[in-house]
């Protein structure tokens, strides 16, 4: 067999890449879907050499190959494997959405790991928000939540190291280390700077947490969206059910989201079979595609809801608590949503490396856009410092005055 050049080589491994990215099947929100994309020759009759003019990239890669020279310890000469993981990682990021990510093997690794919860860090969600790397919410029960990390926090510089253009993966790979020792970030809050000493440790995430208050309010806190977290959701709705209240709050507070099968299965216990729980639109590439309720309707109109949400609430959140608000079930208190509502798949791009795409956004049943809104409370209620210093919830307070009707 005739043996391919390295330029050849590359061209072949890229080709291959590519096209393991548009018939790739990937994992979404808790269960496979395939990626249904129309390729060049599909709509065109052209084949990507037509499409797509290489010749800058090659000639880069030459001068690169032949001309460059390691001046400092930080710089260096690239092995082939790693000039495709850098050019797909150029190719993605082009695309300028925070959200698509291409994982060489470290980096998939560890996303890996993060996915299974078997982690060392800090425990929060961070996200890519307005070019500035920003918190989602702290973990509850976590060295990020212990330290005083807030949702909405700027984080600056992460060890001395500025976080202006970084991505959220090269973010993780900073914050992320063994147990024990301290990581130290630069947080812009309010329009004050602080520095925030965070000791790592193992990160096991709570789910769900229930409560029965003195005035007869029933209190369901639920930390995140696991794939056993529909389970836990309907044992607390049971022991709601056995405490003889009808009146619920469903605290979303500081929730990053998770898998959208387990906000569709929430959904199903409050609304009719075949209501919508939130539409999935990818724009002239596809047809809108709706998740809708399986019809679970254990509830009659005698029951009281309020969701809590605050800017911590993001993703299946989002989804969960605009569904049950737009179909009248509950009512919203507390701070406007962080606004996380896109459709991220994850596809295999080799047995090593993986690509995170962005496919679609999330509507609500009403068609409005999760991502670009956010969910805007009916009762806003804002956390004062002389709140958090008296440790008054003012959030819940106000959620418990609506269902008791004061």
């Amino acid at each position: 067999m005739k043996q391919l050049n390295s330029k050849s080589a590359l061209f072949v491994l890229l080709i291959i890449i590519v096209l393991g990215g548009v018939f790739g099947v990937g994992v979404k929100a808790g269960h496979d879907r395939a990626v249904a994309t129309n390729t060049p020759q599909a709509t065109s009759g052209l084949t990507f050499s037509d499409q797509l003019d290489l010749k800058p990239f090659w000639k880069t890669l030459d001068i690169l190959n032949n001309r460059f020279i390691a001046t400092t310890a930080s710089s260096s000469v690239p092995s082939k494997e790693e000039q495709v993981w850098g050019a797909i990682e150029g190719l993605t990021a082009a695309y300028g959405d925070p959200y698509t990510t291409f994982f060489p093997p470290q980096e998939a690794t560890a996303f890996a790991e993060e996915v299974r919860g078997d982690f060392e860090g800090v425990g929060m969600e961070i996200a890519i928000k307005d070019k500035v790397l920003t918190v989602v919410a702290p973990l509850k029960d976590t060295p990020a939540e212990r330290a005083g990390m807030l949702p909405g926090d700027q984080i600056l510089k992460i060890d001395k190291v500025f976080t202006n253009g970084m991505t959220v993966e090269e973010a993780i790979k900073h914050i992320r280390g063994p147990r024990g020792t301290v990581v130290i970030l630069v947080v812009k809050r309010n329009g004050d700077i602080t520095d925030v000493k965070v000791t790592r440790d193992v990160i096991n995430i709570p789910t769900i947490n229930t409560k029965l208050r003195d005035d007869g309010v029933f209190v369901i806190s639920l930390y995140n969206f696991s794939a056993n977290s529909s389970n836990l959701f309907r044992g607390a709705l049971r022991e709601f059910i056995q405490s003889g209240s009808d009146k619920l709050v469903l605290d979303l507070r500081s929730n990053p989201g998770g898998y959208l099968e387990s906000a569709v299965d929430m959904a199903s216990f409050f609304l009719p079979l075949g209501k919508i729980v939130v539409i999935e639109d990818s724009g002239a590439k596809a047809k809108q595609q709706f998740e809708r309720s399986r019809g679970y309707n254990i509830f009659t109109d005698k029951l009281k809801m309020v969701i809590l949400i605050n800017e911590g609430s993001a993703s299946a959140s989002e989804i969960l608590a605009g569904a049950l608000r737009e179909h009248g079930i509950a009512k919203l208190v507390g701070e406007k949503s962080f606004g996380k509502g896109s459709v991220q798949e994850l596809v295999e791009i080799t047995p090593g490396t993986s690509l995170k795409v962005t496919i679609a956004r999330w509507l609500t049943p009403n068609g409005k856009s999760i991502s670009e809104n956010g969910l805007e409370p009916d009762y806003k209620v804002e956390v004062t410092k002389k709140d958090l210093e008296n440790k008054i919830d003012a959030q819940m307070e106000k959620a418990v005055e609506v269902l008791l009707g004061k």
